[in-house]
């Protein structure tokens, strides 16, 4: 099943708000994402009822395994991009921005063979 790029936005920022502040609640992802409350608790809603995420009785939102395994993927896929895009010399909030666009929709092969290029170990010049 393929989940929608804005599921992946909504685990990424739970993700980082969890790894951020110990802890999520909608109104925090609303404030990170600039989204309004209600908008947030529907996307809570289908990705609790997916099994992406589980709410606590208190309103914290943990990530389950499949949600967390998505999270963490996008998330690397971010920073990798991110990183790449600084050290090619663009703007750093640029780069964030750019990666943010194209995180998702880059082939797990593109990425792999991206990493792999962006490890090797280059020849030293004497």
């Amino acid at each position: 099943m393929k989940i929608h790029e804005s599921a992946e936005d909504y685990l990424e920022t739970i993700l980082k708000l969890e790894e951020r502040n110990g802890s999520v609640r909608s109104v925090d992802i609303a404030a990170e994402m600039g989204f309004s409350k209600p908008s947030v608790c529907r996307a809570m809603k289908l990705l609790r009822n997916d099994a992406y995420i589980e709410m606590e009785p208190s309103g914290q939102i943990k990530l389950l395994e499949k949600g967390r395994a998505i999270a963490q993927r996008i998330y690397n896929r971010h920073q990798v991009l991110t990183n790449m895009f600084i050290q090619l010399g663009v703007d750093p909030d640029v780069a964030a921005e750019d990666a943010c666009k194209i995180e998702h929709d880059l082939s797990e092969e593109s990425f792999d063979k991206l990493v792999s290029h962006l490890t090797q170990d280059k020849p030293k010049k004497d």
